[in-house]
């Protein structure tokens, strides 16, 4: 009867302390303390109070008999030791033992209960270095406490005296006991598990949220952070994460505010919190839990909480992204990574938009180097053709020199990246009216112009007809024709350059890769279109070179 008995106290005493911690574990106080991961030193004493706490509870809800006590206070020193370590497992254990000791000093089992209770969360604290090797954790737990419980009993008829009493009283909790607490043990982790599963599948979820908002934000963002980016930035965090309000700072600059606090929260101004300075300042993430924290000056500020992140150009804080919440101590471990997780991307979005603007630069400056580099070297030639020609056919001369303006009319233009199809055949048109006039009848030109009215890169053309004219023409001996030939396709159109001149080894890399012009235009068209649009080169020696170009549909309008 007395077994029955202690096993209907130690149940209901134990669905207690389920019931309290499963009501715990739905707070984000409670939350955040189990779920911090980084283990700190205030971590570890919250710990140890809980769970010392759980086994006074148990000490005081336990079932007397015998001149003892049958109770469950070694739930709450296993689970701190198995949660916790060593630290928080073996401070329980002594603020539970002694507390024990000292409600019965001089009692039959006080004593005993004390050292078994301290020697359980170093059993338990042991277990805690092995709890990795286990995928369910209250298995583990289970078998501890069950090690644990018989070490007690043993514990028990040693130190406790009478010894016959002992032994009888061993008789008597030692199924009980042993059985309750090991299953108490076993759920209780089970639930600390399911807290951490739910966390887990609450970070997936901000991983897809953060992947779904950096999505949105990426059409913006590549053009780099400032206060247009910014606001359209952070309405978009605002009305996908739910959030009471988002802020970004360029360094202590407000670039944008939206949500609570945007009436004092302005753009243009210098940032109100002083925790914002110290993320600037340190280059470290902040959680803060009340409006003390933030640091607002602002006396009617309703921003309770709010986790602040560094956004980071190559190791170097440029500003920061804020969330806020208007409730205290609101933010939990997945707000933290989502911010921290959007932090990271923008920062990474940020440096790409850097390095496309750089590149932009930098391709502008190639093409005026290349403008620079064809305008004097066809100047000279072109100036002594039209000076011959006025000795000779002045009309003739007239042309050249409308041609010859045309041509530079187009090179200085500053045009934009791209051009109408025909612009470009009219800039060649022009050298090569030149050119003929040099070469005489040792210059043939054909065009077959099947399709016009789309869009080509700026300056591709004439570079490759002059390439054909000085590298393929000129060196050979007799006539020479070069092709220019549009044609439209289903899903490209495709322009070839086809010279019947003196060709060249395909396999010299000095005479594939030789010349400014040629890298460029190869450069050019593989950054718009893709790697598999670049420049198709195919020639013989004495047989002649074609080169082809093709421009996807669709791709023409960018």
């Amino acid at each position: 009867m007395s077994h029955f008995k202690i096993t209907i106290s130690l149940i209901n005493n134990i669905s207690l302390m389920f019931l309290i911690t499963f009501i715990l574990s739905r707070t984000t106080s409670f939350k955040n303390i189990i779920l911090n991961r980084e283990n700190t030193f205030m971590n570890k004493i919250f710990l140890a109070i809980i769970f010392s706490l759980f086994g006074i509870f148990g000490t005081y809800y336990g079932f007397p008999i015998e001149g003892a006590i049958a109770n469950s206070r070694v739930v709450g020193v296993m689970v701190a030791g198995l949660l916790g370590g060593p630290f928080v497992g073996i401070s329980a254990g002594m603020i539970a033992g002694i507390h024990r000791w000292a409600i019965d000093i001089g009692g039959f089992t006080s004593l005993a209960c004390m050292l078994s209770t301290i020697v359980e969360s170093i059993i338990a604290s042991i277990g805690y270095h092995y709890r990795d090797r286990f995928k369910r954790k209250w298995i583990l737990g289970f078998w501890i406490t069950v090690l644990g419980e018989i070490l007690q009993m043993f514990i028990i008829i040693m130190v406790a005296k009478p010894y016959r009493a002992a032994v009888n009283l061993v008789y008597i909790i030692a199924v009980p006991m042993t059985l309750m607490n090991a299953l108490g043990v076993a759920l209780f982790l089970m639930l600390i598990e399911n807290i951490y599963r739910e966390q887990e599948r609450e970070g997936a979820i901000q991983s897809e949220l953060a992947l779904k908002i950096t999505e949105k934000t990426l059409p913006y963002l590549r053009h780099g952070i400032n206060r247009k980016t910014a606001l359209a930035t952070c309405n978009i965090i605002h009305s996908m994460a739910k959030v009471d309000a988002v802020a970004m700072t360029k360094g202590t600059e407000i670039l944008a505010h939206i949500g609570v606090g945007s009436d004092h929260h302005l753009p243009g101004e210098i940032v109100k919190t002083s925790a914002t300075q110290m993320v600037l300042k340190t280059k470290k993430s902040m959680i803060l839990s009340n409006r003390e924290e933030i640091g607002c000056s602002h006396k009617d500020c309703k921003l309770n909480s709010a986790v602040i992140v560094p956004l980071l150009k190559k190791s170097k804080v440029i500003g920061v992204l804020k969330i806020y919440k208007t409730q205290k101590n609101a933010i939990r471990s997945t707000d933290l990574k989502l911010a921290e997780g959007l932090a990271n991307l923008f920062s990474t979005q940020i440096e790409l938009a850097e390095i496309d603007y750089k590149a932009r630069l930098l391709e502008k400056a190639e093409l005026k180097a290349l403008q620079a580099q064809i305008n004097p070297h066809f100047l000279f030639n072109a100036l002594n053709t039209i000076v011959s020609m006025t000795r000779i056919d002045t009309e003739i001369a007239r042309k050249l020199l409308i041609n010859l303006s045309n041509y530079l009319r187009e090179n200085f233009r500053d045009k934009e990246d791209m051009v109408d199809i025909d612009s470009e055949l009219k800039h060649i048109k022009a050298y090569l009216e030149i050119e003929k006039a040099r070469f005489g009848e040792r210059l043939n030109v054909i065009y077959q112009i099947k399709s016009s009215h789309f869009k080509i890169p700026h300056l591709i053309l004439q570079p490759l007809v002059e390439n054909a004219v000085k590298h393929g023409i000129y060196p050979k001996k007799g006539k020479g024709t070069i092709y220019i030939i549009v044609e439209e396709k289903k899903s490209y159109y495709r322009i070839r350059i086809e010279d019947n001149g003196v060709g060249f080894d395909l396999n010299s890399k000095e005479n594939m890769d030789g010349g400014i012009a040629i890298k460029n235009i190869n450069k050019r068209l593989k950054s718009i279109y893709g790697e598999e649009y670049g420049l198709k080169i195919d020639s013989k020696k004495n047989i002649g070179t074609n080169i082809l170009i093709y421009i996807p549909k669709g791709g023409d309008s960018n």
